[in-house]
């Protein structure tokens, strides 16, 4: 499906903890060959503040409406934009936290055990937290090829621990059209938190049997619900 060619629409692509901008790559081919601008930078993973303040340079510098698509971490920091999202005209969640205000990733919401893909972090003298090869393979990725799966966990981006309680504001998603995609097969962020993030919100919802990074097991996919986004959204910021 071509965009409309009046719209100059403009993708960019959030990537979330242990992972870094290449884990698009499948999906930015696709939108790409359907004549969207594509960009997918790299975020430092240090504070929420820093993450926000790129993606604002990235968005401030789009030539008309934009869709943001952000990636489980990568959800935060584009729900942290709040009221200020230059040239944003919608939301696409990839199996990506959704918070309100007043929530953090460390108390959410009847939060259970740790799920097997964070389970074992390591944290480095510099507060930022890495996961073992074994279980980013084995339950981060699960059902990424193996060998792909451990070129990932080697370019992986470690998140620094202040993140788990970085307070919401008002949440980007309150003002902005959102859709969201459930990863049925996620270790890293449970399914029905996934749910519960996506009703709340009242994005349009679609799953599908994916481990937490569908945006590389399932580009194709992820590529249809960023265009179907894409179609809905107004032509103007």
């Amino acid at each position: 499906m071509k965009q409309n060619e009046s719209k100059q629409l403009n993708i960019v692509l959030v990537h979330g903890a242990w992972a870094d901008g290449s884990s698009w790559n499948g999906v930015i081919s696709l939108l790409q060959e359907d004549g969207y601008n594509v960009i997918a930078p790299q975020f430092p993973l240090t504070s929420l503040a820093d993450n926000v303040a790129r993606l604002r340079q990235v968005l401030t510098v789009q030539d008309g409406p934009t869709i943001v698509v952000g990636h489980s971490y990568g959800g935060q920091i584009m729900t942290a934009l709040g009221t200020d999202a230059p040239n944003v005209v919608g939301l696409v969640y990839i199996a990506a936290f959704g918070l309100d205000e007043g929530e953090s990733i460390g108390r959410l919401p009847s939060q259970g055990p740790p799920p097997p893909a964070i389970a074992n972090l390591r944290i480095d003298a510099q507060g930022f937290a890495w996961l073992p090869q074994s279980d980013f393979v084995n339950y981060f990725a699960a059902d990424v090829d193996r060998q792909r799966a451990n070129v990932m966990y080697a370019v992986q981006q470690p998140l620094h621990t202040s993140a788990f309680g970085e307070v919401m504001g008002i949440p980007a998603w309150k003002t902005l059209p959102s859709w969201y995609m459930v990863a049925t097969n996620d270790q890293a962020i449970p399914p029905d938190a996934q749910r519960f993030f996506a009703q709340r919100m009242a994005a349009t919802i679609v799953e599908i049997e994916s481990s937490h990074v569908a945006m590389v097991s399932h580009a194709k996919a992820v590529a249809k619900l960023i265009e179907t986004a894409a179609q809905a959204v107004p032509a103007t910021p």
